[in-house]
């Protein structure tokens, strides 16, 4: 079963690594994401978020075009395996080619320094889709919840009052008419709907599960997943365990398959099949216990067919969605 992944952070962990004296590169490492195990876990295409921590460089531009360059030097390393693909058409051709698929995406829309110049040339650099807010506010709008030093995280009760703003209306203005796919994730509750009622193309949650399910504010409400499905959206699911359960009895959650499968039936009967796909969150999350790397996608198709999903709705969520997402969306 062919696997399109909206996200994960490892360009950044293997930019870490590096800095750290660790030998660790895209072929091989002891990462949750490398060539080796997509090869195994059967992947049509990898989004690479490069996600830049806005508090933690002094110059967090600069830091996104270092780990553009590695994720270059990466692709350029390991051409004969995974190449560059800026739409759809390049992930048919690859495909063609024997080649697996990477797409540049930014987890950080403030690392454009609000400046919509920065914006373009991001687009020009290759980046396909941007993720508007992490957890702090940007001046492109705010996240659902924002990290405050020495202040205890609030992670139950959404922004129903901060979105995006005025930059930020222009931001994803500018984002559509470039032909870039908006990411919705970390974005407040107002946000969310800021981009439904100021665009028209489908947006993505690229590493966001169900609300109803689990309570956490990363998570879509049901409302949001129907007007996501009406625009022609795509959520993609996340397999942090905390944004898969809840806690229980003070033990941390785990990681299972049937808690995706859970979130995946729930989505479903909210917006249809059509509407979910996989944003994995690898190498930004603690390790799933049941789907510890790209690797073992397999058994999640396996638990979707037990569940009685039919083969048309498993190949949907697993790369068909998001491949129509891309085709509409990406110039």
């Amino acid at each position: 079963m062919k696997v399109a992944d909206m996200h994960c952070d490892t360009i950044a962990e293997i930019f870490y690594g590096l800095r750290d004296g660790k030998d660790m590169g895209l072929a091989k490492n002891n990462l949750h994401v490398d060539l080796e195990k997509m090869a195994k876990g059967d992947y049509l295409v990898q989004n690479f978020a490069m996600f830049v921590n806005l508090k933690k460089y002094a110059d967090p531009m600069d830091h996104c075009l270092k780990l553009i360059d590695l994720f270059y030097n990466e692709l350029a390393k390991n051409q004969d395996k995974i190449a560059l693909a800026l739409n759809y058409k390049d992930i048919i051709n690859n495909r063609n080619s024997g080649k697996m698929s990477a797409m540049l995406t930014i987890e950080e829309g403030g690392v454009t320094k609000c400046n919509p110049a920065h914006l373009r040339n991001f687009y020009r650099l290759g980046v396909r889709m941007i993720t508007l807010t992490w957890n702090y506010e940007n001046g492109i709008g705010f996240p659902n919840f924002l990290m405050t030093e020495g202040e205890k995280t609030d992670y139950k009760t959404p922004d129903t009052k901060r979105g995006l703003t005025g930059f930020g209306l222009e931001f994803v203005h500018e984002m559509e008419r470039l032909g870039m796919i908006i990411d919705v994730s970390h974005l407040s509750d107002a946000g969310f709907y800021q981009v439904l009622d100021n665009t028209t193309k489908p947006f993505v949650a690229s590493h966001s599960n169900a609300r109803a399910i689990c309570s956490h504010i990363r998570n879509l409400s049901d409302d949001m997943i129907r007007k996501l499905a009406e625009r022609g959206g795509v959520m993609g699911i996340n397999y942090c365990p905390e944004f898969l359960e809840e806690a229980r009895d003070g033990n941390d959650a785990v990681g299972t398959v049937s808690a995706i499968v859970k979130h995946i039936k729930h989505i479903v009967s909210v917006g249809g099949y059509e509407c979910v796909g996989l944003g994995s969150d690898y190498d930004g999350i603690p390790v799933h216990r049941d789907l510890p790397d790209a690797s073992c996608l397999p058994l999640l198709a396996e638990a979707l067919e037990k569940e009685g999903f039919r083969r048309y709705e498993i190949e949907a969520v697993f790369y068909r969605n998001v491949l129509r997402v891309y085709k509409d969306v990406l110039i």
